[in-house]
């Protein structure tokens, strides 16, 4: 169930970055990054579901981590540079964190749950 969210969660995120990278004029290279790592999460994620194995699983699921996290630096960057209104990235950030910590529990359990099976 909580994977579930997760998924919902990431594509839902996905969708907000594509439309706040449509908001900013200017700078495509930067949103074309933005774009990439964020998308990349829910890409992951729906992999997972498909993992030929308990480290494959694991393997997406730190993937999808990672890609989070240059999420949350694109997210970061583009604040401090002032490229588009706060109002529209402050809650996209959030939700960056949200999913961030979801993936790190996730990433945690899954981890747990395959050295208990050794």
């Amino acid at each position: 169930m909580a994977e579930s969210k997760l998924r919902d969660l990431a594509i839902q995120f996905s969708v907000d970055v594509i439309r706040l990278c449509e908001s900013i004029r200017g700078h495509s290279s930067l949103t074309n990054q933005l774009e990439r790592s964020a998308t990349s999460i829910g890409a992951n994620l729906h992999e997972a579901n498909y993992a030929h194995s308990r480290a494959d699983f694991i393997a997406k699921l730190q993937i999808a981590l990672k890609e989070c996290y240059e999420t949350e630096y694109w997210l970061t960057v583009f604040e401090k540079a002032n490229l588009c209104e706060n109002d529209l990235l402050l809650p996209v950030k959030e939700r960056c964190g949200t999913i961030r910590r979801m993936l790190s529990a996730s990433v945690h359990t899954a981890r747990a749950n395959d050295s208990g099976k050794s």
